[in-house]
């Protein structure tokens, strides 16, 4: 297991080389700082805690699965609460296959991206912070996803369509995700 402090090491050094990416660098100082007070972080019984999700791309990659979120009403990416496990790698990839059907999914393990988001109170939830942690996920296999209890739908976008959306259709950290992936793409491909 990879700890989150290993995983953050390793991501501050390929952000601190690209100069659009200086936001997430310091984003990672935050996450450390969290990280820091312990497993109670961990927990959804915490202000903020940790969450897992993940960009979870077919084999071309050129297209993400999105879940149309039921108690959010918005387009996001995949992931849960870590709920007191401390890999955030096996919480992603977890979350991935339950809440996608899919079974034959491969993780990358290294941050992809970082963001913290205000969850609105709801009944018997106080408003709380999701520290998230995302990771790649790739779908080797079937591309036939089953849509869970927690998904109003889920599809499979277009990573380019998604990046170039000025609407409000996408969350603006999914925008920011399909950016980084193209970028990086583009960056492997030359």
């Amino acid at each position: 297991m990879r700890t989150l402090q290993t995983l953050l090491t390793q991501f501050q050094k390929r952000q601190c080389h690209n100069p659009q990416q200086h936001a997430q660098f310091d984003l990672a100082k935050r996450f450390r700082a969290l990280d820091a007070k312990g497993e109670a972080s961990y927990s959804r019984t915490a202000t903020g805690h940790f969450t897992a999700s993940c960009w979870l791309v077919d084999f071309s990659g050129e297209r993400v699965l999105l879940t149309h979120h039921r108690k959010l009403g918005r387009w996001l990416q995949l992931g849960g609460h870590a709920d007191g496990d401390t890999d955030l790698l096996r919480v992603a990839l977890t979350e991935a296959k339950e809440e996608s059907g899919l079974s034959d999914l491969t993780i990358t393990p290294e941050i992809f991206d970082l963001d913290v988001h205000e969850i609105p109170a709801r009944t018997g939830d106080p408003a709380h912070l999701h520290w998230d942690v995302r990771f790649v996920v790739r779908a080797n296999g079937s591309l036939e996803f089953v849509t869970s209890a927690e998904s109003i739908a889920l599809a499979w976008i277009s990573i380019a369509d998604i990046a170039r959306d000025q609407t409000s259709l996408y969350d603006d950290s999914v925008r920011r995700m399909a950016m980084k992936w193209l970028e990086r793409r583009y960056l492997h491909q030359g």
